[in-house]
């Protein structure tokens, strides 16, 4: 196998796998409200592999954030596309019932996070 066929299988399985994402973010968007959540559509290991900067602000405390610039391309685009078909904003966190932090997109190269409270 050639350089190339290897690169072109590699984004084959990443397209497989943004497609499987991007349909249950749409599947979870038609349940009820309320349980988003819940049935987070995917793993947290997806932000796990990023690599995230620890900030603190007054409002939000400790955060953490992820820039575009010094990620893999691959990995940013995947955990990126999630929250942005999702819709996640600071007022509507993407994570599951078993995340340890909930995650939200501001402006085009960064990605939010932040430590859930236990319950």
């Amino acid at each position: 196998m050639n350089v190339f066929e290897e690169e072109f299988l590699l984004k084959l399985s990443l397209i497989g796998k943004l497609l499987v994402d991007a349909s249950e973010v749409y599947r979870q968007s038609l349940a009820a409200p309320g349980i988003k959540g819940e049935l987070a559509a995917v793993k947290e290991a997806n932000y796990d592999i990023l690599k995230f900067e620890v900030q603190k602000g007054a409002k939000l405390g400790e955060f953490e954030i992820a820039h575009k610039k010094t990620n893999l391309d691959d990995k940013w685009q995947i955990a990126f596309t999630i929250l942005r078909n999702s819709n996640s904003t600071i007022e509507n966190r993407y994570h599951g019932i078993d995340y340890q932090y909930s995650y939200w997109l501001y402006g085009s190269d960064k990605i939010y996070r932040k430590k859930l409270q236990p319950k």
